[in-house]
């Protein structure tokens, strides 16, 4: 999402919270509202994704402390009768939105990203003051030494297996020549990229300032991230949970694998894949296939039967025994 939609998007309202909602109120929030939209409980249905993306596209704006305050001022300045209005000196809004554009991906293919790269950064001089709006530090024209020049922001959204492999892109700078930037595999929702040197230059000969890329990861329909490791919800019937099965997992970006799941595999139990997660230099992570015991919706009149005479002689426990003891305690 670029910055300048955030005038006419109310995250708070999205999610439902106030604006001073603290942060553990907000991700009590997030983490309800997302099991409620996620599309593994809403499969094929449109709605409920798009309300999830919606959820969570707020959520990873207002979970960032930065991000929260630059969207609260650029809010605030979108309430009043003008959106844009130049700082001492320096350029109206107009021209700092249009100060990056996206460019070709690694390997010749165009990055498959939306609304790629809204930069917000002030020229020396601006209203907004110091830190993430670009004010230059130092001093001024010889008073404390020269000025170091503005960072500038940027945001961009990549699709999960993009940001699980790492992509290289290129934006165009001010002066029309293009930047190359390494998006690191495993790079997370939310994780910032920092390029020395590359933002605004010093008025007055001082070092350059830098563009911090923020990066937004969509979520995916199957796959989430544990660290360096993926984790998969593997669906099994009831007979493969009871008797054991070998059964076929998913990867992600790869063909599937085997998995032996052992007689008597309870729902909830995670069978490890070594080496199918994440690949960093820092290290790899490994595929968590959590297996999911799916109940039988339509029986014939034999398998009802079945299932009966199997129920007249299985043993008379009560699975939720010790559940009922540890809730006296």
């Amino acid at each position: 999402m670029a910055s300048q939609d955030w005038f006419d998007k109310d995250f708070y309202k999205v999610l439902g919270v106030s604006k001073d909602v603290s942060d553990a109120d907000l991700k009590k929030t997030y983490r309800k509202l997302a099991r409620t939209y996620h599309p593994d409980s809403n499969a094929g249905d449109a709605a409920a994704e798009a309300k999830f993306k919606e959820v969570s596209e707020a959520y990873s704006v207002l979970s960032d402390k930065e991000q929260r305050a630059e969207y609260d001022q650029i809010r605030a300045m979108g309430s009043g009768s003008a959106r844009f209005a130049p700082g001492a000196g320096g350029g109206g809004f107009e021209d700092v939105f249009s100060r990056f554009s996206p460019g070709a991906g690694s390997g010749g293919q165009q990055a498959d990203f939306d609304d790629l790269f809204a930069m917000f950064g002030q020229q020396s001089g601006s209203r907004f003051g110091s830190g993430r709006f670009g004010q230059s530090t130092g001093g001024f024209r010889g008073f404390g030494g020269p000025q170091r020049g503005s960072d500038v922001t940027a945001r961009t959204t990549l699709d999960f297996s993009t940001a699980v492999r790492g992509e290289t892109i290129t934006l165009q700078g001010d002066d029309g020549k293009p930047i190359k930037v390494k998006v690191p595999a495993g790079v997370s929702d939310g994780q910032k990229i920092r390029l020395r040197g590359r933002g605004r230059p010093s008025p007055d000969g001082g070092e350059s300032g830098d563009i911090v890329l923020t990066v937004a990861v969509r979520p995916h329909p199957v796959f989430t991230r544990d660290g360096l490791n993926l984790r998969v919800t593997v669906p099994v019937t009831f007979t493969e949970a009871v008797l054991g099965a070998t059964i076929e997992v998913p990867t992600l970006g790869g063909d599937p694998v085997k998995l032996r799941v052992a007689p008597g595999t309870p729902s909830g139990r995670v069978l490890r894949v070594k080496g199918r997660g994440v690949q960093t230099a820092k290290g790899t992570g490994d595929l968590l296939a959590e297996v999911q015991v799916a109940v039988p919706t339509h029986l014939d009149d034999k398998a009802r039967e079945a299932l009966q005479a199997f129920a007249e002689r299985e043993p008379k426990e009560n699975p939720r025994a010790d559940l009922m003891a540890k809730a006296r305690e």
